[in-house]
């Protein structure tokens, strides 16, 4: 966006900012917020969002801004289905809970009397490994996203390699984000109940809510039309990419869905898991979902804090949460490449907002959060639009200035210690299974999976910059070590993973 009408945007946000009162009525409000959405979206360079907001119960928003896919000019509406990410958890938790409540499971079951072949790296963690840590990020797992991110692992694989993950802290003595553990979850809900987890989320939550346009897998939302395509920054452009598939851990993340329809899922999360007056989980359950159980250092928290300065951030079974200006907020977020999700919970103020996006990591999510809350709290003095795109773009200025330094460690005149075909083979490792370093036209190739490969361009003694054939993952620098005796080929490291060769 030329700087002239960036700053224009602004002016716009901040007006609509500052002439919003809490005397105003609700759909005033929603007016002078409808206006900022719009703007919001467009200063960020989203091509489509659509956003929900629940009060006291109504539903006073459910609307869509901007396009499904800039190569089309089909509108998003408040029935279009984005992937929702992450988001996903908080359902597979209250899934959870509606087991616990028929007395099928407890929280503090130990997950091996479920799932025997499930098991960590350390055997007492197997051992004393229990339902609710499936759900808290704080098993000693480090992040093991590879196994899934654009690989050809089924989910019974992507389970049974946990087993070889080395802790990457003690256990329950930390919090690293994890995806797999959710799977589990996933696959302990499908054990105790006798059903798969989609139909189970389809009967127990989807159906009994009315969220007719919810879809438990990618592969399952295809027969919806109505969809938005996701985006991302290609050589500074917004452009469309392909879906990228979470079905293999589809309990960590797969769920496609519309604002219309998470409207009616804050509802129910508001009146503290009841639809039309029926409790679909017991009130102590309910509770439970929102008990803080781990504290995330705020280092490891979003980068609003900088802003928001919350005093503690915590998560709770499927939630992040912090306190912000006196009140309890529980969120999350959702992301896969080209596409965002959030969702916010203020059970003080009877409020929830929901927000779906087509562009990668477009934080306007986290403006739009805030902003909606501070609305119906009575006290909009920030352009949070404005403020967390200034943010992100010193974040994104220090990440542009680390790689201006690698660039400059670079020893152009050296060249690889062996011949090019000497790289060639298969390399492995137990964890992360076998990649392939393959050789045409006098350059190397790395193949990891089916869906994703990678160009290699000589970048200093034997270093490598890797091209990901996903235009938007960017660059990696791999490295190629030798063998102390012998002098061949040995290991191929890949950040922080390393592959010993087992063949030519």
């Amino acid at each position: 966006m030329p700087k002239v009408v960036g700053r224009i945007a602004s002016i716009v946000l901040l007006f609509c900012v500052t002439s919003i009162g809490y005397s105003q009525s609700q759909s005033e409000l929603i007016e002078k917020l409808d206006s900022y959405i719009e703007q919001a979206r467009q200063q960020w360079e989203v091509p489509g969002l659509s956003v929900a907001i629940v009060k006291d119960g109504e539903v006073l928003l459910t609307k869509g801004y901007g396009v499904r896919s800039l190569t089309t000019p089909a509108k998003v509406d408040q029935n279009t289905i984005f992937s929702i990410g992450s988001t996903t958890k908080a359902m597979v938790s209250a899934a959870m809970g509606m087991l616990v409540d028929e007395g099928l499971v407890s929280w503090e079951d130990k997950v091996m009397e479920y799932l025997p072949d499930f098991q960590l790296y350390d055997a007492y963690a197997s051992r004393e490994l229990r339902v609710r840590d499936l759900f808290t990020h704080n098993a000693g797992l480090g992040n093991a996203d590879l196994l899934w991110y654009y690989n050809d692992l089924g989910s019974d694989e992507i389970l049974e390699r946990i087993r070889r993950l080395k802790p990457a802290y003690p256990f329950r003595g930390g919090y690293t984000y994890q995806n797999i553990m959710y799977l589990a979850a996933g696959k302990l809900i499908a054990k105790v109940s006798g059903k798969p987890w989609p139909e189970f989320m389809q009967e127990r939550i989807f159906s009994p809510l009315g969220m007719n346009n919810t879809y438990p897998t990618l592969q399952a939302s295809q027969q919806q039309k109505n969809r938005s395509i996701p985006h991302h920054h290609i050589n500074d452009q917004v452009t469309p990419i392909e879906d990228c598939s979470a079905d293999p851990i589809a309990p960590a993340g797969a769920i496609w869905s519309s604002v219309s329809d998470m409207a009616k899922w804050m509802q129910f999360l508001l009146d503290t898991g009841k639809v039309n007056g029926r409790a679909l989980l017991e009130l102590e359950t309910y509770q439970e979902l929102f008990k803080p159980q781990v504290i995330i250092p705020r280092e490891q928290f979003y980068p609003t804090t900088a802003l928001t300065n919350p005093t503690w951030t915590t998560y709770g079974l499927g939630w992040f949460q912090h306190d912000y200006q006196g009140y309890a907020l529980q969120f999350h977020t959702g992301s896969l490449p080209g596409t965002v999700a959030i969702i916010g919970l203020v059970p003080e103020l009877d409020l929830g907002v929901y927000m779906l996006g087509n562009l990668d990591h477009a934080e306007v999510r986290h403006a739009l959060l805030y902003q909606v809350i501070d609305a119906f709290r009575g006290e909009m003095t920030q352009d949070w639009s404005t403020e967390f795109k200034r943010l992100y773009k010193q974040i994104a200025t220090r990440q542009t200035l680390q790689r201006k330094e690698l660039m400059l460690s670079r020893q152009s005149e050296t060249r690889t210690s062996k011949r090019i075909a000497d790289y060639v083979g298969i390399y492995y490792d137990p964890f992360w299974g076998k990649v392939e370093i393959q050789e045409s036209d006098d350059k190397l190739q790395l193949k990891v999976s089916s869906q994703l490969g990678a160009e290699l361009e000589h970048w200093h003694y034997d270093t490598f910059n890797a091209e990901w054939s996903r235009k938007w993952m960017g660059d990696t620098l791999i490295s190629f070590e030798l063998a102390e005796l012998n002098g061949e080929v040995e290991t191929l490291k890949i950040g922080n993973r390393q592959y010993k060769r087992i063949s030519d």
